[in-house]
């Protein structure tokens, strides 16, 4: 970090200072829960025998990653788009799926350059037509692309929907040189928040049916399926414990959000309570309190995604967030408990999108400032 970077304006913090004087709003990361949690999802996909193919596009940070590769047994990352798995390659990260379709000149270009850096780099296709693209730019490059065939499993968004379309694309891969076929993406979006937990299962039950026709249908074809990976934080353990699932592909698991804590587990307990600890705050300070029961803090809609439900206050049963606006954040504070300067941690509501409308984690640790660390591919979505 160049040490010419300033408090205040470029930085929100810098190491070694107090939690109470970093500048506000801005993302902090709990290292101790985060390194929980890491460690957590490590033994769980031990035990399950599946490899762990964390989500980047979750946090967005190189730092994070390679946190979650060498203390958390990560074989690599998932990203969303090629620009953000070239951010990370060029951050060092050298196993990257691209688990989603890319499809235009220019984009497909430049994932095909990706190996040139020296990544391992994998991509999703559930178009035909999408085969000849890849390897058109491959071919050119002298590159590999390793390609794995979407199945739509429910969410009615990316993916084949039929047998037939997925033998006819992973036999185009296979036949030609510089594509390699390497299995199958069955992921479910939708299904991650569902409330209950039977509710998940009984959801991941029709995914795996769905899974089993399609290796039934490779292997009468001849093609093996060395990958089958999807999964997230709300369904993982159902596939982790299918025996057709090779690799899951958890992200919010790391930092959680309020959307995420509130499901439910097998026990009918939320996720935050005793599954998953809160790792990522948004720091606020209350910077008005004219009316006696409202507060209002300097973390408005410029700095949070609320897509999932208003962020909640960590810690404090007695404050409430009541509605954002652009620059502020209006709280419930019926005793008048709250002060001008004070600073609340809010837990956000959808933590993807709102990282990514930050630059810095601030890392703390026993309430000091211990590290900073850019979000690496921060708005990197071509």
């Amino acid at each position: 970090m160049s040490p010419a970077l300033e408090v205040g304006y470029d930085i929100p913090a810098a190491v070694g200072m107090r939690e109470a004087d970093i500048e506000t709003p801005c993302l902090i990361l709990d290292l101790d829960a985060l390194e929980r949690n890491i460690d957590k999802m490590r033994r769980l996909a031990a035990e399950m025998g599946v490899a762990l193919r964390v989500h980047g596009k979750m946090h967005k940070s190189a730092d994070v990653a390679r946190l979650q590769m060498e203390r958390g047994g990560a074989c690599g990352i998932c990203c969303q788009k090629v620009s953000e798995a070239e951010a990370f390659v060029r951050a060092g990260i050298m196993d990257v799926l691209i688990s989603n379709e890319v499809r235009g000149a220019v984009k497909v270009d430049r994932l095909a350059r990706l190996p040139l850096l020296g990544a391992k780099v994998g991509v999703c296709i559930d178009d035909l037509a999408n085969v000849a693209e890849l390897e058109e730019a491959a071919a050119r490059h002298g590159t590999n692309l390793r390609c794995l065939v979407e199945i739509d499993c429910g969410a009615k968004r990316c993916g084949v929907t039929s047998t037939a379309d997925l033998i006819a694309i992973a036999k185009a891969i296979d036949a030609v040189p510089h594509l390699t076929f390497g299995g199958i993406q069955a992921y479910q979006g939708a299904m991650q928040h569902f409330e209950l937990d039977a509710d998940r299962q009984a959801a991941v039950a029709s995914v795996l049916d769905i899974v089993r026709d399609a290796l039934a249908a490779l292997s009468a074809e001849g093609l093996p399926c060395e990958t089958v990976t999807g999964a997230g934080t709300g369904s993982f353990r159902f596939e982790g414990t299918s025996g057709l699932y090779t690799e899951i592909q958890c992200g919010s698991y790391a930092f959680m959000d309020a959307a995420y804590g509130s499901i439910k587990n097998a026990a009918g307990q939320r996720l935050d309570d005793g599954d998953w600890d809160y790792a990522l705050f948004l720091l606020t300070t209350v910077m008005s309190h004219t009316k006696p029961d409202i507060a209002v803090c300097d973390a408005g809609l410029k700095v949070q995604s609320v897509d999932s439900g208003l962020p909640t206050v960590h810690g404090r049963a007695d404050i409430t967030v009541i509605g954002c606006s652009d620059e502020h954040g209006k709280l419930a504070d019926p005793n008048s408990a709250l002060k001008v300067h004070d600073k609340l941690r809010l837990i956000p509501g959808h933590c993807d999108p709102t990282n990514n409308i930050h630059d810095w984690y601030v890392g703390v640790r026993g309430g000091t400032v211990e590290t900073l660390w850019p979000v690496t591919a921060r708005g990197k979505a071509f």
